[in-house]
């Protein structure tokens, strides 16, 4: 786990107003970490800095929306990493990624450890060897004043246990599937790893983000928690597009084409686990 002397994290979920208005799935600003500023480093970070973005933004959309990798050499070394969500197209992911970019540059431009998380992509650099390593820094959005019906908590839960189960056995460790709750609606999960985690260290993370968040995600109608190794995504409307999902009885598959939902503000809270 990376281990920040100074660091902010700021998370960020938009709530429309629903007046009459749909939207479809949007790619919306999540969440930002940021070491501390060093206003001592070389001059050969920041060219290392802007080759790395360049590098991650230009070919990870279209290498399955991912990538991995290092610019420079020693002390000037620079780690990156860029992700998109398993369902984004490349060029949502590329557009993601510009995003990111953009933030990393205006809110941390002294700082050499950043991460930033978007809807659809997850943006990471440091100045230290990340790679491979499970780091359990994560921060859970929920919506405070939007309980689901008693009926449907425990079913979820079950549910995105056996999503949190499958997405480290799919070849991009990412999974996506949809419950059915009778009366009470459709609920939608995802799960989502970083690729240059291993398969176990996938379980493993996905598995500690259900149980550390359990009590505070456990009887709402949708929360969304942001990882540093994983991610995970709950919802009752379908908050992604132009993906197809099989239904959790394994009978039918739902082809999901221009989603569009509408969501009521409401009071949100997060909670970070460093």
């Amino acid at each position: 786990m990376v281990d920040f002397d100074v660091q902010t994290f700021i998370v960020f979920l938009v709530f429309m107003l629903s007046l009459g208005i749909c939207h479809a799935d949007r790619n919306l600003y999540s969440g930002l970490q940021c070491s501390q500023a060093d206003n001592s480093s070389e001059s050969s970070f920041g060219v290392n800095l802007d080759n790395l973005l360049d590098l991650l933004t230009q070919k990870g959309p279209l290498s399955k929306g991912f990538l991995k990798t290092t610019v420079g050499r020693s002390s000037g070394k620079i780690y990156g990493l860029m992700q998109c969500r398993g369902d984004v197209s490349a060029e949502n992911c590329a557009n993601c990624t510009r995003e990111s970019v953009a933030v990393a540059l205006h809110d941390c431009s002294k700082s050499k450890k950043v991460q930033v998380w978007f809807t659809w992509c997850f943006l990471r650099y440091s100045n230290e060897h990340f790679f491979g390593v499970w780091d359990q820094s994560s921060a859970a959005i929920v919506n405070e004043t939007d309980f689901d019906d008693a009926s449907v908590v425990s079913k979820a839960l079950t549910f995105m246990s056996e999503v949190a189960i499958t997405a480290p056995k799919q070849p991009l460790m990412f999974h996506a599937a949809l419950l059915d709750a009778g009366q009470f609606g459709k609920r939608y999960g995802m799960a989502q790893c970083t690729r240059d985690i291993s398969t176990t260290d996938c379980s493993h993370c996905l598995d500690t983000q259900l149980m550390t968040f359990r009590t505070t995600i456990g009887n709402k109608r949708g929360w969304e928690v942001y990882g540093s190794s994983c991610s995970m995504w709950y919802h009752d409307y379908q908050f992604y597009s132009n993906f197809s999902i099989t239904a959790n009885d394994g009978a039918r598959r739902l082809s999901l084409q221009g989603v569009a939902t509408g969501i009521i503000m409401a009071v949100l809270v997060f909670i970070f686990v460093p």
